[in-house]
């Protein structure tokens, strides 16, 4: 029975990402009246300040756990394993998840429409919830594929975080368990285990809840979405990662995806838990956060 945490949460945490309908286009035109609240969502638009997170080493992955299989220092599958220390250069961070608005905003300059399963989701929560351009616009962005993740941070002359990169924001540089320290997820601390009965995202503001806050400072690296990293996944990746700003598998069939979401349990928010997804996955559960290098001479 203890072999269930090597293989069935892996499999399971892929089946449910890659659950939803994959949509590498953009979406059909909008109506002229929700066309007005998607305009004035995206001019509502606030970008993220960034974080600086100092060069050193920090502890990546976890220890094998083979005692205490439903502990939360217990790996969640194999592919965390084994724990290591890595250095990464200095490297910036966005302090919040890419917000829906500035999502709009890049899509608008794009002449691009949001995607239907977005427009529709945006049309249910105004007209029927009565939600607010203003509350809308600092909604994480979600139904968003890889590519336009990684395009949205290239606008902004930015990048998609490395996974061990975004491992180091949300632990900090002593492996912590989740963001905020060892205390088990609360609703102050992330925005995680909701569910609705007609699959409603129940999301927090990206700038929202300062008590789950990383070490370095960072919102909702637990919950809220996950959030599309630059790698692809690598099942074993670990064992042989470099030690020196590992940059990922050179190719894959999925791109890590990290952090749990609105909808996952605890063991989700672990900030050593991994996932992955097919790159043109369209999600309600996932968005992301653009990273930047250094200027500054690494040590």
């Amino acid at each position: 029975m203890r072999h269930y945490r090597t293989w069935l949460p892996t499999l399971l945490s892929l089946l449910i990402v890659i659950g939803s309908p994959r949509d590498v286009r953009g979406g059909s035109k909008s109506s002229p009246e929700l066309a007005r609240h998607l305009t004035a969502i995206a001019a509502l638009a606030q970008p993220s300040p960034m974080i600086t997170i100092p060069a050193g080493p920090f502890l990546l992955g976890s220890k094998r756990v083979d005692d205490d299989p439903y502990g939360n220092w217990t790996q969640f599958d194999d592919t965390e394993l084994p724990q290591h220390r890595v250095w990464l250069d200095t490297y910036e961070m966005d302090r919040d998840e890419v917000s829906l608005g500035e999502y709009l905003a890049f899509l608008q300059q794009r002449k691009l429409h949001p995607s239907d399963e977005l427009q529709k989701l945006i049309w249910h929560v105004i007209t029927i919830h009565s939600v607010s351009d203003q509350t809308l616009t600092r909604w994480p962005a979600l139904y968003v594929t890889w590519a336009e993740a990684k395009d949205l941070c290239v606008a902004k002359s930015k990048r998609l975080p490395t996974e061990a990169e975004w491992e180091k924001a949300a632990r900090g540089s002593d492996g912590g368990l989740f963001p905020w320290g060892k205390t088990a997820p609360n609703p102050t601390l992330a925005m995680f285990g909701q569910h609705h009965v007609h699959e409603i995202p129940i999301l927090a503001a990206v700038d929202s809840l300062e008590a789950g806050k990383s070490p370095y400072g960072l919102h909702h690296m637990a919950g809220n979405v996950a959030e599309w990293v630059q790698d692809w996944f690598g099942f074993d990746y670990y064992a042989y990662m470099p030690e020196r700003n590992p940059p990922g598998p050179a190719s894959g069939r999925y791109k890590s995806v990290r952090g749990g979401s609105w909808k996952s349990n605890q063991i989700m928010l672990r900030t050593a838990t991994r996932g992955g997804s097919a790159p043109d996955q369209r999600s309600a559960t996932i968005g992301f956060r653009c990273a930047q290098s250094s200027t500054a001479t690494p040590r």
